[in-house]
């Protein structure tokens, strides 16, 4: 009986950790999945490893989370060397996940890196430690395939786990009305993130920019996406005195798709909101330290998956100190008083939906790692 260990860090390595242990039950019920990892993954049939914190963090981390960090890769360091896997599977998360890699390399595991880090934007260095150690990189971006068998390392693009998410379509009258909206009137949606530190930053910002926009479009409607990592008393505390804003949570992918244009910090969620079709503002602030070491290692002129993936700008975004309430309400107004700049980013996002395949990756990805063991 196979016996696999999963590691991921982040909340949305978490969803698509589930989504991968689910495909490795349905296609070897018989298997052990043990890990670290969050609420989707233990659902999903992982068994959560005791006392080992999944360690969530971006940008330069503060003491709490080094020592959360250190103390997490130490108790898995320890594990690795004194249990026997058929396959250790890294999920994003390269800050801690290519530490762990250097230690279970030293006992001969075999590992795979699933959602891989994003050495083509920075951090080229590590290539050289993903060649050493990682048995084999599952990709789901689709130039990386190619990127990193050109580096020597074996790779194949299983597709984006998002697509695996997403309805074919969805009916924005019907979630405007689920979420007790009015359905003739425009919505924007707030997507402030899914960490803390991150929230608690932006999301002030973003609330700033709605009452601007609400000046010119009165009857304007906001609802805000709320992640499950995050905690309600924290999203309590800050839309204290925002009544106009309605919270939904754990529905991100039916806010995106009630809403006209959503302000969306960067990440994984741009990429969503694009593959429903949501014209968007991306916005990204950072602590000074973490943007001025960031300016100085990465490589590429965008900083939203969307634009990365096009090769061009799709979407506007606004970083670091112009990321005020001022610069997000102005670039939002503009799109929303521009109806063919609304299609023409619609018609943009049809493209890159087409080029990412059909869904399927998290079962791809399944069959690739159960291969790698000969199961």
């Amino acid at each position: 009986m196979a016996n696999i260990l999963l590691v991921t860090g982040e909340a949305s390595g978490d969803v698509h950790g589930a989504k991968l242990a689910l495909a490795l039950r349905e296609l070897e019920p018989s298997i052990t999945l043990v890990g670290v990892g969050g609420g989707h993954m233990a659902q999903a049939g992982v068994q959560l490893l005791p006392d080992i914190a999944r360690v969530d963090a971006m940008g330069v981390p503060g003491f709490h989370q080094l020592w959360v960090g250190w103390k997490t890769l130490r108790q898995l360091s320890s594990l690795v060397k004194h249990t026997r896997f058929d396959a250790i599977v890294l999920i994003d998360s390269p800050g801690m996940n290519l530490r762990l890699a250097k230690v279970a390399a030293q006992s001969s595991q075999p590992l795979i890196y699933y959602i891989a880090p994003q050495v083509w934007a920075w951090g080229r260095r590590r290539l050289h430690l993903i060649r050493k150690v990682i048995r084999r990189v599952l990709a789901i971006l689709p130039f990386e395939e190619a990127y990193f068998r050109k580096e020597g390392i074996a790779c194949d693009y299983v597709g984006h786990p998002l697509l695996d998410e997403l309805a074919d379509s969805y009916d924005v009258r019907h979630e405007r009305k689920v979420f007790g909206l009015k359905p003739e009137q425009m919505v924007i949606g707030l997507l402030p993130g899914s960490r803390t530190k991150e929230v608690q930053d932006l999301l002030p910002t973003l609330l700033e920019a709605c009452h601007i926009i609400q000046r010119q479009y009165p009857e304007l409607q906001f609802i805000l996406a709320q992640a499950d990592s995050l905690p309600d008393s924290l999203l309590a505390q800050l839309l204290r005195g925002s009544s106009s804003v309605r919270l939904i949570k754990g529905k991100s992918n039916e806010v995106m798709a009630a809403s006209d244009l959503v302000l969306v910090a960067s990440g994984t969620a741009t990429l969503q909101a694009a593959l429903i079709g949501t014209p968007m503002v991306v916005v990204y602030r950072t602590s000074p330290l973490t943007y001025q070491i960031g300016k100085r290692l990465v490589t590429i002129p965008y900083i939203g998956l969307v634009n990365i993936l096009a090769g061009k700008e799709l979407v506007p975004e606004i970083l670091q100190e112009r990321a005020t309430g001022h610069n997000i309400a102005q670039e939002a107004l503009a799109i929303l008083g521009d109806s063919t700049r609304q299609r023409v980013m619609k018609e943009n996002f049809q493209v890159l939906r087409k080029s990412l395949g059909s869904p399927g990756a998290s079962r791809r990805a399944a069959e690739l790692i159960l291969a790698e063991i000969n199961l």
